[in-house]
């Protein structure tokens, strides 16, 4: 860019200057009058701007067709998905319902399979949690479920078809997923909840009340005209961590799909908001059947189905009394290091508060 920008700056000089030589020269010598030498310099000077600023702009070009070729080369990769042309709609009877046959799934260069031999079905109307540890995999069995991925061995049917022969993108319309790398714009509330420039204030409103943001609405003067952050609106209002996942639950209820999935919903916010939304969460929710990925397991009891995955492999499922009354199972050793920790935080609390009362008694 330096030597572009220094021969840009050059071409000018070296220009205006044989302009001047040239022309004085004609002038002394009796070729023309005072007016024509304006005129002839005022045109070399307008060229030696415009192949200035042609140079500077080549050096532009040049510059960033680094960058620009890594964009195109990500662009250009073929898309190897199978596309169908089946409708979703045209099969969905009185729902629909997803199964897992026999799925594996492997990272590309990868030896180790992030997920092997799943088998499940999530039924029309179904509240499922998945729950494990970190690197268990249960990130990518929601994206097979959501199809961003698609298996490496098995199927994954929906009402009995396998989901590679349905219009990608009309299956894709069928959720409305919430994950923990969820982004907002610095635009308006209400198109953030919407994901649209088009919103529908009253479905908008509604949603956001139901996930939590109600107060914090009626505190917004400009309401759903809010714009969220101050990029580019100086009056733009900072929102923290749990409001953000309130709005981002937001948008996913105003997408009303059939499946909503939820990967850690409350990771950000205090108890007290936690208790509240996990407390609607039914009614919020409706008739739609709800996948929801938590580490905090006392989340998943008002689910009818407990799915435990561990190193790639889904190793139990069932409701929670009957995982958790299985002392040998992987659900019960994450139950009880969870009870513990709770219980022992109680129990330090507690006795914090025993040996303020002796204090303040004493005093």
């Amino acid at each position: 860019m330096g030597g572009y920008q220094a021969l840009s700056k050059a071409v000018s000089q070296i220009f205006v200057g044989a302009a001047y030589i040239f022309v004085c020269l004609k002038a002394l010598g009796g070729a023309f009058g005072v007016g024509s030498i304006v005129q002839y310099v005022s045109a070399i000077i307008a060229l030696s701007g415009g192949l200035s600023m042609l140079i500077e702009a080549l050096g532009d070009l040049r510059n960033n067709t680094s960058f620009l070729r890594t964009v195109f080369e990500f662009l250009d990769m073929p898309n190897k998905m199978d596309q169908g042309d089946m409708a979703v709609g045209q099969n969905s009877g009185k729902g629909y319902d997803i199964e897992f046959c026999n799925v594996s799934f492997q990272h590309p260069g990868q030896e180790n399979y992030a997920l092997r031999n799943v088998s499940m079905t999530f039924h029309t109307g179904q509240r499922t949690a998945v729950v494990g540890m970190n690197g268990s995999g249960k990130t990518t069995f929601i994206k097979l479920l959501c199809r961003l991925y698609d298996p490496t061995e098995g199927k994954i049917l929906l009402n009995g078809i396998d989901i590679r022969k349905y219009n990608y993108y009309e299956y894709m319309q069928l959720f409305s997923v919430v994950f923990q790398d969820f982004k907002l714009l610095s635009f308006g509330l209400g198109q953030n909840v919407a994901g649209n420039m088009n919103v529908d204030a009253d479905k908008a409103d509604q949603c956001l009340r139901d996930a939590g943001f109600g107060i914090r609405l009626d505190k917004l003067s400009r309401g759903l005209s809010t714009a969220l952050y101050k990029n580019f609106d100086e009056n733009g209002v900072d929102i923290s961590g749990g409001e953000a996942q309130k709005i981002a639950l937001a948008r996913a209820l105003y997408k009303d799909a059939p499946f909503i999935i939820l990967d850690e919903p409350t990771a950000s916010l205090d108890p007290v908001a936690e208790f509240e939304v996990y407390n609607r969460m039914n009614d919020m929710i409706g008739k739609k059947t709800a996948v929801f990925i938590s580490h905090k397991l006392s989340s998943c009891r008002f689910c009818q189905n407990i799915a435990v995955f561990h190193a790639g492999r889904l190793v139990q499922r069932g409701s929670h009394d009957a995982l958790a009354s299985d002392k040998s199972g992987m659900y019960y050793r994450l139950w009880s290091a969870q009870a513990q920790y709770y219980e022992a935080g109680l129990s330090a609390t507690a006795g914090t508060g025993k040996q303020f009362l002796r204090n303040a008694t004493r005093k």
